[in-house]
């Protein structure tokens, strides 16, 4: 569905189901170069299993308007706006690595402006700070493709990871760059690939943003994980006055390397 917000008009996933004002409702953001696919497993259970599922393309991506976030804070509003535009009392907010990072600080942003409305964060393969490498980010800009297959390489444990949610005989590996390649090819005016790292290498708001977050918050971390460490949201968790920590085994592609872990741990912690 799409939505029109007070700053963009965004398209969002609903895993098949009619959005229902009576129930909760979960907020899922991918990461740099990354759309709602990436969810597919983790929405589909949910919408069916008593939520509302909002799995959005942030603005300037695919199936979305306006142009990219330039920064976490700049994506936060584009979140906040959302639950404002559908008049969301009561969200999970579900971020992977840069969307954890904006999940993060519209939580903390939201609960100045709406005492108790977001109950859940959930931040996916996380780091802070979450910094990109200088040699990566000029290859960002030129020779993406050569940027994307190092990404790939750091963001699964290996080459060829077993199928999982996707089903038998899918390649990860590939199927990560040639979804990378499409949605860089989604915006021919800016370079989401650079935008996005850039926004993630400059955010310096999780040390404020942290101790305003009152309500729970879940950590779910890859062992293997090379492009954001577990020992890299250390930080994050010691600043949290309710976190939980679940680490599987995988890289930092967890929702389709580790899709039911994922899926566990949401639905473990996002109980009635």
């Amino acid at each position: 569905m799409h939505i029109t917000s007070p700053l963009h008009r965004l398209y969002a996933y609903t895993g098949g189901k009619e959005f229902n004002p009576a129930l909760p409702t979960a907020v899922f953001i991918h990461g740099v170069l990354n759309d709602h696919s990436v969810w597919i497993l983790q929405t589909r259970y949910m919408a069916h299993h008593g939520w509302n599922v909002l799995a959005i393309d942030l603005p300037g991506h695919c199936k979305s308007e306006g142009p990219p976030p330039q920064s976490v804070e700049e994506a936060a509003d584009t979140v906040i706006g959302l639950l404002d535009a559908m008049k969301i009392d009561k969200a999970a907010l579900i971020g992977h690595s840069f969307g954890s990072l904006i999940a993060l600080e519209a939580t903390a942003r939201d609960a100045a402006l709406h005492p108790g409305r977001i109950g859940h964060l959930v931040m996916v393969g996380t780091a802070y700070p979450m910094r990109v490498s200088p040699a990566l980010l000029d290859l960002s800009v030129s020779a993406p493709f050569k940027a994307i297959d190092m990404v790939n390489s750091f963001s699964h444990s290996t080459l060829a990871p077993p199928p999982s949610a996707l089903g038998p005989g899918t390649w990860l590996y590939g199927g990560s760059k040639a979804l990378m390649r499409r949605v860089l090819a989604s915006n021919t005016q800016v370079n989401l690939f650079h935008t996005g790292f850039k926004a993630c290498d400059d955010y310096r708001g999780a040390e404020a943003a942290m101790p305003q977050v009152t309500c729970p918050a879940l950590f779910v971390l890859g062992s293997a994980d090379q492009m954001t460490p577990p020992k890299a949201a250390q930080s994050l968790i010691d600043l949290c006055g309710q976190a939980k920590v679940v680490k599987l085994p995988a890289g930092h592609s967890l929702m389709t390397e580790a899709p039911e872990g994922v899926l566990q741990a949401l639905k473990d912690f996002l109980k009635p």
